[in-house]
């Protein structure tokens, strides 16, 4: 350990559409917030972020804009997202005057060059004294604990908020990989165009999240459930509650998860024979928020005949990884994306 590792605090980032948490080296995960920022419109001051930020979305007067600067997992606003970067950074690095941190991040395995620059850039301005990138199913095997550097192959879904990564790792790299752009807020973006289309209500991001967690399915369940929902009749132009069933929220479900299914399917179809029996002995792993969906596991087994494992606290394991390879940076070299400088 040199010098430079005993007076910064390293940091991993998962930098997610939904939350972004961090891992301090040594600590563990020390922050898991929302990726939201709230700014005054005419100044461009930071009035909250994370969770307090989360609250103001769909709630803010005209002077204050709540916004998610992450779309589709990459860098849609960049001077928010440094905004975000640098006060998470600051939340928990201690001697921020001694040393610079040096920060592994998260990115989905689809990202462009030039999304792979955003982000770097993000970080060095919001306080990073070396940044590294890793691609997202990458860390979330680290995270889970699998052996990435071995010759068998392991297959991955890490369902996030913006981004479906489906990678078939083997020897430290990514064998195939397929990135698609529908995971959690397409499914709550699914629950609004439902509702509003067959039901004339109209409900906000936050509520369509919450029937999701609590009555979302992607397979049938074993004791159908409901809850009370309110929102706004788009007739009358009043509030009004309705209830809702399980089954309905699976059929408004119905098209983000088959586009997951679908993009599993054409994964195993590109993945060699010899890594397909590897995934069929060990089976594929999910990660990510969207794995919590019930019957998700069960779902995909049915389509595919393998076995479906979802991983122990799904929603850390990418930033579990980021943490592993700090710790231990020479083992996972061959796995992190180099920072360049061009």
């Amino acid at each position: 350990m040199s010098f430079f590792d005993l007076i910064s605090s390293d940091i991993g980032i998962d930098l997610g559409t939904a939350n972004t948490l961090v891992f301090v080296r040594g600590i563990g995960i020390v922050l898991n917030e929302p990726s939201v920022v709230a700014t005054e419109v005419g100044t461009g001051r930071v009035v909250a972020v994370g969770a307090a930020a989360k609250e103001m979305l769909g709630r803010t007067p005209e002077d204050i804009r709540a916004v998610r600067p992450l779309k589709d997992g990459v860098i849609a606003d960049f001077e928010i997202s440094e905004k975000l970067l640098s006060d998470f950074i600051r939340r928990v690095v201690r001697h921020r005057y001694l040393m610079k941190p040096k920060i592994v991040i998260s990115v989905p395995s689809g990202i462009t060059e030039v999304e792979k620059r955003a982000v770097r850039d993000s970080a060095e301005n919001a306080g990073a004294r070396e940044v590294y990138l890793i691609q997202e199913p990458m860390a979330a095997a680290i995270g889970v604990g699998l052996p990435v550097d071995a010759a068998s192959g392991i297959m991955v879904i890490d369902i996030g908020g913006g981004t479906s990564e489906i990678a078939v790792i083997a020897l430290s790299g990514i064998v195939n990989n397929k990135s698609i752009r529908i995971a959690g807020d397409e499914m709550n973006e699914a629950i609004v165009l439902y509702l509003k289309k067959n039901y004339n209500i109209l409900i906000g991001e936050l509520t369509a999240e919450e029937i999701k967690i609590r009555i979302g399915s992607a397979f049938s369940l074993d004791r159908e459930e409901s809850m009370e929902i309110k929102g706004r009749d788009l007739i009358a132009g009043v509030p009004k509650t309705m209830k809702l069933s399980s089954v309905q929220v699976r059929e408004a479900l119905t098209e983000p998860v088959d586009a997951i299914v679908e993009a599993v399917r054409q994964s195993l179809e590109r993945t060699p024979p010899e890594l397909s029996s590897d995934i069929l002995d060990r089976g594929i792993v999910l990660t990510g928020g969207g794995a919590l969906l019930r019957g998700l596991d069960k779902r995909l087994r049915q389509e595919t005949n393998l076995p479906v494992n979802v991983a122990d606290d799904p929603l850390t394991c990418v930033v579990r990884g980021t943490g592993r390879v700090l710790e231990n940076m020479a083992q996972y070299s061959k796995v992190l994306i180099r920072s360049r400088r061009d």
